[in-house]
């Protein structure tokens, strides 16, 4: 760890990865990240970076270089939750939380970052750099908590990035727009007459109607919404009945609306609506239906992209920048910052021989640890070359993440 390079040495590649297997080692889910929050401000104290604890319950914000408020300011940040997963990749440092699992790479984001302070350390830093270190990035939305309780004042420009398996290890995917859907969830109340499974016309049969509604649904994606428009609806979870010979009461349906476009989402939302009523005056059934609004897409800013890629190519060279081909539907509240500052997410290539076609998320998810180093050395890269271009970056006007105009640059 003695040389000024952005490149890790042996030495600092090691103490990355000892990071990465600790956390994976144990565990914690979002908002309890607790011994997760401590190992961070450990390391923290070895590099005798400042930090404050106890952001949004469990999150860390660390600040680097010029100590003036005033100063050209860029944010890095890493999530840190892990996953209600039981682990069965028999690794030697597996899960030792039953039931809890790193199965999205947020060990490897936590490392990745940790290991660019320890490079921007060495380095002259023409302004300030934040680190945050959130919480509750699955589901819960520690974005937004973190940016009420602080992590965004003073800083000009955002930046991070997401392990992803379908990239090789030495390669960091970088594209402008929209890159990651709104992610909104509904939940579908049926309810009928119950009854003896014999005799079903004395009943009104609510699986029968839960089952055409599903069936129903899915014409709102393949005959409503424009096919340019990414746009999914499943439903993930449907709870009725007790008994094989039971016509079942009611039936509760839950799922998930991932979409691209404003007016795809607003579209199948009120379609979603039509349908649900539509099943009283069909089946005689009472139906309710309930929407939660999530997190809004990830958009990538232009200029901020320009950076990333410029400091993505001094990391991984020409050949290893790589555009994404479509949006993907998962969500990330990264988002959320964007809708404050410019700033842009990338992938990072993390490719596993023998688990490519283990998706995150799964019990058996892991990475390849090579990418630890290449993601440190950019996360600390970008943050130089965007404090260098902080000029454009100020100039850069905030649109509204609502702009379909915004939006469609992302297609």
């Amino acid at each position: 760890m003695k040389s000024s390079s952005l490149k890790p040495d042996r030495e600092l590649t090691n103490w990355i990865r000892e990071i990465r297997r600790h956390i994976h080692q144990y565990p914690e889910l979002g908002f309890q990240e607790y011994k997760t929050s401590m190992h961070i401000g450990q390391k923290l104290q070895e590099l005798d970076i400042p930090f404050h604890f106890e952001i949004a319950g469990t999150g860390i914000i660390a600040t680097m270089g010029d100590e003036d408020p005033s100063a050209p300011c860029v944010a890095l940040r890493a999530d840190m939750d892990a996953l209600p997963i039981e682990e069965k990749t028999d690794l030697a440092f597996s899960s030792q939380n039953p039931g809890v699992m790193h199965a999205c790479g947020h060990d490897g984001h936590v490392a990745m970052l940790l290991g660019a302070a320890a490079l921007l350390k060495k380095q002259s830093i023409p302004g300030r750099v934040v680190l945050i270190f959130q919480p509750a990035e699955e589901g819960e939305g520690g974005a937004r908590i973190m940016i009420n309780e602080g992590a965004l004042k003073g800083v000009d420009a955002i930046f991070g990035g997401h392990i992803d398996r379908h990239f090789e290890v030495g390669q960091i995917g970088v594209e402008p727009g929209l890159i990651c859907a709104y992610t909104d969830t509904f939940y579908i109340e049926i309810t009928g007459k119950g009854g003896h499974a014999a005799r079903p016309h004395e009943t009104v049969d609510i699986l029968v109607v839960a089952s055409l509604l599903i069936m129903s649904i899915q014409t709102l994606v393949s005959r409503e919404i424009n096919p340019a428009f990414p746009t999914v609806v499943t439903v993930g979870r449907i709870r009725a009945g007790s008994a094989a010979n039971v016509i079942a009461e009611q039936a509760i349906l839950e799922g998930t609306i991932r979409s691209t476009h404003p007016q795809a989402r607003k579209k199948i939302i009120a379609g979603l609506e039509r349908m649900v009523k539509a099943m009283e005056a069909l089946y005689h059934a009472e139906t309710s239906v309930e929407f939660t609004k999530g997190y809004p897409p990830i958009i990538n800013d232009p200029t901020a992209v320009d950076i990333a890629r410029d400091a993505a190519s001094a990391v991984v060279n020409d050949s290893g920048v790589m555009g994404l081909d479509y949006p993907s539907l998962g969500g990330e509240d990264f988002s959320y910052y964007l809708e404050h500052v410019p700033g842009c997410f990338v992938r990072f290539g993390a490719t596993k021989k023998g688990l490519k076609n283990v998706p995150s998320h799964s019990p058996f998810f892991d990475f390849d640890e090579k990418a630890l180093p290449v993601g440190a050395a950019f996360l600390a890269k970008v943050a130089l070359t965007a404090l260098d271009r902080i000029d454009e970056l100020k100039a850069v006007k905030n649109i509204s993440n609502d702009s379909p105009q915004r939006v469609q640059n992302g297609m």
